[in-house]
């Protein structure tokens, strides 16, 4: 941020620092403002990229039906979304009172964290929860919040993702992983995302732009 201070460009992070100048953000907004960005807004999408990618490999009959129509690309991102999610855990919240869930009490005032990977494997709400498929209707679930809390930037990391798997699909005719399934690293560094540390890919050729 300091060196985009001595340098505004015609971006969103020169936009937010004029915003601290005209008094729109303190420099604790500001800041907080870019982190939740930069989380939200960048690493989720890409993790969800990465980790789709990955499961599309893993399970080479639905890339196959995914490259033969391309219109189940917005179903596979769900899906994706469902199994993989790159939000693991649901921002904390706090008992408003004393409560029983699971056979486990509760107090007011008690920190909650929910696991919206446990939820995008619900077996009371998917039929064969375990099975990745890019056809599965309804494909609801919770990755991306619900009601109040629901995620402002959806509709935006829904487009990034089409564009991505679509661009993937059209621009690489085969490509597989470079390593055994078991070998890709997984890594939780906030409490919320979750994604691969590296998807190491082998390619089989590259069609142009």
């Amino acid at each position: 941020m300091a060196e985009r201070r001595a340098d505004l460009r015609d971006d969103l992070l020169s936009e937010l620092i004029r915003g601290r100048y005209t008094g729109v953000f303190s420099e604790r907004e500001l800041l907080s403002t870019i982190l939740l960005l930069i989380i939200a807004g960048h690493k989720t999408v890409a993790n969800m990229v990465t980790s789709g990618t990955a499961l599309l490999l893993r399970h080479p009959e639905q890339l196959a039906l995914l490259r033969a129509d391309s219109g189940l690309i917005p179903a596979a991102i769900e899906e994706i979304l469902r199994y993989e999610g790159s939000a693991a855990w649901a921002s904390l919240r706090i008992a408003a009172q004393d409560m029983e869930l699971g056979g486990v009490p509760i107090a007011k005032g008690s920190f909650v964290h929910l696991s919206l990977s446990s939820a995008g494997h619900d077996p009371d709400v998917y039929d064969d929860p375990e099975r990745f498929d890019i056809t599965r209707s309804p494909s609801r679930h919770l990755s991306f919040g619900h009601g109040a809390h629901f995620c402002v930037g959806a509709p935006l990391a829904r487009l990034q993702g089409e564009l991505a798997f679509g661009t993937l699909l059209r621009r690489l005719p085969g490509f597989e992983l470079a390593v055994p399934p078991d070998e890709l690293a997984w890594v939780a560094d906030s409490s919320l995302s979750r994604g691969l540390e590296a998807l190491p890919l082998r390619l089989h050729g590259r069609l142009s732009r």
